[in-house]
């Protein structure tokens, strides 16, 4: 295994929807589109498996915040392509601002000292 896939990251549970989201935003993708957007984005760190993305997309598929149709692909097999809805949009504001907040909380267990610092 080469050291760059022995740094790939868990991710917490709820982030993939973050991710997924924020990929769509981009535009309507197939799923394997959407895993490779993140793996690409993110340097190779983070992977998805089909084990995990699959149920992710149906879950924000019954939350209407992603909308799927099936399209014939290039190479001419039947895919399902995902796209954002309003809710999505919405959804992904949201998670986004939870995001920032919990990357600010993290940075001040992690940086005390500089969190003290401020006040």
């Amino acid at each position: 295994m080469s050291p760059r896939y022995q740094n790939r990251i868990e991710l917490l549970q709820g982030t993939l929807d973050l991710l997924i989201l924020e990929t769509l935003r981009w535009g309507p993708r197939h799923g394997y589109g959407i895993s490779q957007a993140i793996r690409t984005n993110s340097g190779d760190i983070l992977q998805v498996d089909t084990g995990s993305l699959y149920p992710a997309l149906h879950r924000l598929e019954r939350q209407k915040w992603i909308t799927a149709d099936w399209k014939v692909s290039e190479n001419k097999q039947r895919v399902r392509v995902y796209r954002l809805t309003a809710g999505g949009k919405k959804q992904l504001e949201s998670e986004r601002s939870r995001w920032a907040q919990l990357s600010d909380a993290i940075a001040g267990v992690l940086n005390p000292a500089k969190r003290e610092g401020e006040a």
